[in-house]
């Protein structure tokens, strides 16, 4: 410091801006901890697959219409880009052995059009659970209690009869839309509910794919859009905002 300058120290410091957290992180975080207090573990996987962990490991053979659900990102090596997060249950039961329960959430990609309730990358969360007796009865209490710790407080639910290749029953679930309390709005596409999950009994072909012989075991697997349930805590009507970059939308969080 040369004698012409001067520091004064009595001077208040500049109050640098605080960064926040994304809501998606937030959510993410949230999942886990309620998951983790039930005995669920965290598990991940990659997001670039071949076909056997995607579709055929999953009950969903070559030419199946089935396919057909899913608009895949195909790479030039001949792998893609995952569609669901479903792939890490085949990859975790090839290494281990049931009783177990885990979440597994992640990216996925799909070409599909977007709107305010559909984006070609986004979260989910993948959940499996398999022992001796696991029923759907298990699972519709699991749920249930996840979502009254999630929103903190009890919320309406319904299990809606389905179809996915890897489970048996099928069933959908969805929760009364938050953002308009179930009056119609263009997040729930004027309905008063709002999808969240796909959901149903482990197919024994899925179980056979991963090495468990389903005489002995079943259990239950579910697939839960994060970037929903983000929406409906925070009252988001435009999922497309979670990926815009808007400062002053990340900044309420």
């Amino acid at each position: 410091m040369n004698k012409s300058s001067k520091f004064d120290v009595t001077v208040p410091g500049e109050k640098y801006e605080v960064g926040h957290l994304h809501p998606l992180t937030l959510v993410k975080r949230k999942i886990e901890e309620i998951f983790q207090a039930m005995g669920f573990s965290v598990i991940e996987g990659p997001e670039i697959e071949n076909e056997w962990y995607n579709f055929d490991a999953l009950n969903i053979p070559k030419e199946h219409p089935a396919r057909d659900l899913w608009d895949t990102f195909y790479l030039k090596n001949g792998k893609l880009l995952r569609t669901h997060t479903s792939p890490v249950q085949i990859r975790y039961m090839e290494k281990h052995q049931p009783p177990f329960r885990i979440i597994v959430p992640g990216r996925i990609f799909r070409h599909e059009a977007t709107d305010a309730s559909h984006e070609t990358n986004f979260y989910q969360v993948e959940g499996l659970m398999v022992g001796k007796d696991i029923s759907a009865a298990n699972f519709k209490a699991i749920i249930q209690e996840f979502f009254s710790r999630f929103f903190g407080k009890k919320v309406k639910a319904r299990l809606r009869p389905s179809f996915f290749p890897f489970t048996e029953p099928s069933f959908e679930v969805d929760m009364t839309c938050l953002v308009c309390q179930g009056k119609g709005c263009s997040t729930c596409l004027r309905t008063g509910w709002i999808e969240l999950m796909g959901a149903g009994m482990v197919h024994p072909n899925v179980l056979k794919a991963g090495g468990i012989n389903p005489k002995n075991w079943q259990g239950f697997a579910f697939g839960i859009g994060m970037d929903r349930l983000a929406m409906m805590k925070y009252k988001i009507n435009d999922i497309r905002l979670f990926y815009s970059g808007d400062l002053r939308f990340l900044k309420q969080f």
